[in-house]
């Protein structure tokens, strides 16, 4: 059929011949209707569309009948228009119905090529200039045209073929078009890669970085067939380059060219609405869906890494995309909940953006999205799972103190889940009942909510909104009574280790809110009857139960003396830690409050002691160094409230004094500062161990 220039041969190639050359024919035959309309051949003739090189083409029917006939015309030196014309492919150009240009473009985006959609980028560059004062003219000479193809062919304005013909300078045209030839595509090197870097950083060209987010589209979407590659990436090393160098000079250029705003509170806001900013989105977009599509490829957790960090970078530009912001949660999510460390954390850097942004609708996709994967995540709990579960955990408390009053409807909704699930337990009372209550989810929930709150009604953030009390603050009651309501659900040794999880949860909000929340009555009764169990423990060789990843004794442990150890233990130094907590310790009222304990604690060591069966010497050991640090700590405050001048009816004055307090430098204080030092050694000798480090800890 003779030859054709290698542009003309590349997009044929690209997939969209047939698609373009539908178009085209409806865009001539509404012209013809133009004309045939207004009658007049002289005046009223619209202006020809100028060709590649720049001349006017002949009047539209006389060069159709001249080349009219199939192969009349050789296709060397075939224009793209006189190519696009394609009278010698009628009978494959019948196939198929072009699409209509209204289809939605998030969808378009993801199947057509950049190098054919966003051809437009290059006349944001200043050569550009000359090719859109041309469409200008014909918007003047013939505007109903020039408004038809705005409508229903906008590409065919924006496409720059001598933009083409530059790519193709030094190469030979001369190459016959045989069809091994039409599938060959040009090998992109390091040295093209090395001078596509310097362009960006010299010059931020915007005709350099379509060609750079074209090439990465090739790599991203090798597997796809019908993505039409431009470019052959047959070497590793180039396709590292490639990557990293579109992840690293994309925001760079783009923050040059369309600048987006922050506001004081820290939020952005999408990139004005301009011209230019307009003819980029799409090619941002579609980067950003070949991103999203990578995300799932790439092994290299440095690379993984780096695509995540920078490509947070792009969410102004693509924050109007309600598909692409969901599909780009949905994955980081997902490296949230399940990747290495150092990627988890740029996963969560992610999505803390992506929350940023001024949109409000935006900030409720992330905080449900947020909460639903931690629950998926942490159903159930190892050794191994317990550090990650609590990292995401402390990850999604920070994203909903962002915005109090914008947590407030989603946490009260989930809280009165977990009400619900509760209410209905007490219900039915029924074996799968308790289950919806004494599970991992519903553990991590109430401390998930417990972070939550802690962090948003502590002094500091009452302090850094200047006095003003959080949103949140009201949800500390019914929180606290659902978790109470728990524990009360189910009470025998079996559920104690249940207890303490929640236990631990509410101490923590204590401590951080200075709310009085009543745990002795929940504590005190595991130390009593264990103390004053009827039978002697049995001895066993069972390894000591691990209560930071269990929720329910097995069945081997009960009544063993491993487990009882354990539990007086774990529920001695809860205990203490409440009671030596800014709300207890601190109070003017101490000695009063810890009378209940003291004298019940007192009769479970003294009906431990009269039982010959009854619990062992470590044991009662425990709980009797507690009750003495608790009498101590007792005559303690009695000392220093003594003389005061105030009474119980001066509030002001009562605050003011607990508020000077040092808790630390009492009896029980020191007491738990030395458990607790005495736990940590402990735990990272275990930590060791499971990492198989020296199972010896240097002292």
């Amino acid at each position: 059929m003779g030859k054709a220039a290698k542009s003309t041969r590349k997009f044929k190639a690209s997939g969209q011949l047939k698609k373009t050359i539908e178009i085209r024919k409806k865009a001539q035959a509404h012209k013809k209707k133009i004309e045939s309309r207004r009658g007049a051949k002289g005046k009223n003739k619209p202006a020809p569309v100028n060709s590649e090189d720049g001349t006017d083409n002949e009047e539209e029917g006389e060069p159709q009948q001249e080349n009219g006939k199939k192969g009349g015309k050789s296709a060397k030196g075939m224009s793209v228009d006189d190519f696009l014309g394609a009278d010698f492919m009628d009978e494959d150009g019948d196939d198929d119905e072009a699409d209509g240009s209204d289809a939605d473009d998030d969808e378009d985006l993801e199947d057509i090529p950049d190098d054919q959609s966003f051809a437009s980028v290059d006349d944001l560059e200043d050569e550009g200039q000359a090719h859109m004062f041309e469409l200008s003219k014909l918007a003047e000479q013939d505007p109903e045209f020039y408004k038809y193809l705005q409508e229903n062919d906008r590409e065919l304005l924006e496409f720059d073929p001598e933009g083409a013909d530059q790519e193709d300078e030094g190469e030979d045209e001369d190459e016959e078009m045989g069809d091994a030839e039409d599938e060959k595509l040009p090998v992109l090197t390091l040295k093209l890669l090395r001078s596509w870097q310097k362009l960006l950083i010299e010059q931020r060209s915007l005709k350099v970085l379509r060609k750079l987010l074209i090439a990465f589209r090739s790599a991203a979407r090798t597997e796809d067939e019908d993505q039409g590659a431009v470019w052959s990436i047959d070497n590793a090393e180039v396709y590292s380059k490639l990557v990293s160098t579109a992840l690293r000079y994309t925001p760079v250029v783009l923050e040059h060219h369309a600048p987006y705003k922050t506001l004081a509170n820290g939020k952005f806001k999408p990139p004005t609405q301009t011209t230019k900013q307009k003819t980029l989105s799409k090619l941002v977009l579609s980067y950003f869906y070949n991103i999203i599509h990578v995300l799932s490829q790439l092994t290299d957790n440095d690379t993984l890494t780096l695509a995540i960090t920078e490509s947070a970078k792009l969410l102004p530009y693509v924050i109007t995309s309600r598909k692409a912001v969901k599909l780009y949660l949905k994955k980081c999510l997902e490296l949230w909940s399940t990747a290495d460390d150092h990627v988890r954390i740029a996963a969560f850097s992610a999505i803390r953006r992506l929350a940023s942004s001024s949109d409000d609708s935006i900030m409720d996709m992330v905080l449900k999205g947020t909460y639903l994967e931690l629950v998926r995540s942490c159903k159930s709990t190892t050794a191994h799972k317990l550090p990650f579960i609590n990292l995401m955990k402390n990850c999604a408390a920070e994203l909903f103190c962002i915005d109090h009053a914008s947590s407030y409807q989603l946490a009260f909704g989930y809280i009165r889940q977990l009400a619900i699930h509760l209410r209905n337990s007490m219900k039915n009372k029924t074996k799968e009942a308790y289950k919806q209550v004494y599970n991992w989810q519903y553990v991590h929930c109430v401390d998930f909510w417990t972070l939550v709150l802690s962090k948003a009604c502590n002094a500091q953030t009452f302090a850094e909104r200047g006095g003003e009390e959080s949103e949140l603050k009201a949800l500390v009651y019914p929180l606290v009574q659902v978790s109470l309501g728990a524990m009360k659900l189910v009470s025998n040794s079996r559920t104690y280790p249940f207890h303490i999880h929640i236990s631990r949860s509410m101490l923590h909000l204590t401590q951080h809110t200075r709310t009085f929340i009543p745990l002795s009555p929940y504590l005190v009764p595991i130390l009593t009857g264990t103390l004053s169990s009827s039978s002697k423990p049995k001895s066993s060789t069972l390894r000591p139960l691990e209560f930071d990843t269990n929720i329910r004794a097995p069945s081997q442990y009960l009544k063993t003396k491993v487990y009882t150890e354990g539990l007086v233990e774990e529920a001695c130094f809860v205990l203490a830690e409440w009671l030596s907590s800014p709300s207890i310790q601190g109070s003017v009222a101490f000695p009063e409050i810890v009378v209940p304990v003291v004298v019940a604690l007192r009769k479970g060591l003294k009906t431990a002691k009269s039982k010959s069966k009854g619990a062992g010497g470590k044991e009662t050991g425990i709980v009797k160094n507690l009750v003495e640090r608790i009498e101590e700590s007792s005559r303690w405050v009695e000392q220093a409230r003594k003389g005061l001048t105030f009474g119980p009816g001066k509030m002001g004055d009562v605050e003011a004094w607990e508020a000077e307090v040092k808790v630390a430098n009492s009896p029980l204080g020191k007491y738990v500062g030395v458990q607790r030092k005495a736990r940590e050694k402990k735990s990272r000798l275990v930590e060791k161990a499971r990492k198989g480090e020296d199972e010896i800890l240097d002292e």
